[in-house]
């Protein structure tokens, strides 16, 4: 007999339904703002990671959106989205994310060699700290938060405003749909995670010695490799 595999709900699921539930409902209406994530955490009594996931889960559903300085707000929803389990509208389907992943490369690819050739010594510093971030991370959340922290860095070197709003619309639904998949793969080994580091200071040096040839080609090597471990993950989740 064949048994479909069952997947446990993680937390974030939970306190993102309890969200998605107060919007169906009503009490919470387009517009609204919502609590600080430690107002939430303690709201829920949850973890304030859980709650990060969940609004991140629940912009990617486009329910709500981020006023940068102010909050997150309740936008006005497609009544579709609101049939949907969190789990499912929030991870794609493979075709999804591999059309996903094929947009970043276009655009980070781009992105770094417009850095090289425009960053000033604030963008290069920000690009150092989120290496160094890296470098220096002891768990899953802290390493993928660096490694947000540096693409988008590089993005804001390009000191190109469309770029950079693509970019951080893009790299928010990668964390959203890839998170459990990087956990998994990308750190799960102590060499695997030595390698992306390394990856990352190489385009780092590129970048600062202003060789945007180079840079360009180990960004995309860097995103091709990744591409190829999350979907492997994924076509092995289908068998």
């Amino acid at each position: 007999m064949n048994y479909k595999r069952i997947k446990p709900r993680k937390i974030y699921e939970e306190v993102a339904e309890a969200i998605l539930s107060m919007i169906k409902s009503g009490q919470l209406k387009p517009g609204d703002k919502l609590d600080s994530v430690q107002q939430l955490a303690e709201n829920f009594q949850v973890g304030r990671s859980a709650v990060r996931e969940a609004l991140s889960a629940l912009r990617a559903m486009g329910l709500l959106e981020m006023h940068q300085g102010e909050g997150t707000y309740v936008r006005a929803f497609n009544p579709n989205m609101l049939s949907l389990p969190v789990h499912i509208a929030v991870l794609m389907k493979k075709e999804d994310v591999k059309n996903l992943l094929e947009v970043r490369r276009i655009l980070e690819v781009g992105a770094v060699e417009a850095a090289a050739a425009r960053w000033t010594e604030e963008h290069l510093a920000e690009i150092s700290a989120a290496l160094e971030q890296m470098k220096g991370a002891n768990d899953e959340e802290l390493g993928e938060e660096a490694d947000f922290r540096f693409h988008m860095a590089i993005a804001k070197a390009s000191q190109n405003d469309l770029l950079i709003s693509l970019m951080n619309n893009v790299s928010e639904m990668m964390v959203t749909t890839m998170r459990e998949t990087r956990r998994l793969w990308l750190y799960s080994k102590k060499s695997t995670l030595e390698r992306l580091t390394q990856e990352h200071a190489s385009i780092y040096e590129a970048i600062k010695m202003r060789d945007g040839a180079k840079a360009r080609q180990l960004m995309l090597s860097h995103l091709q490799s990744v591409e190829e471990v999350l979907m492997k993950y994924l076509t092995e989740l289908d068998m």
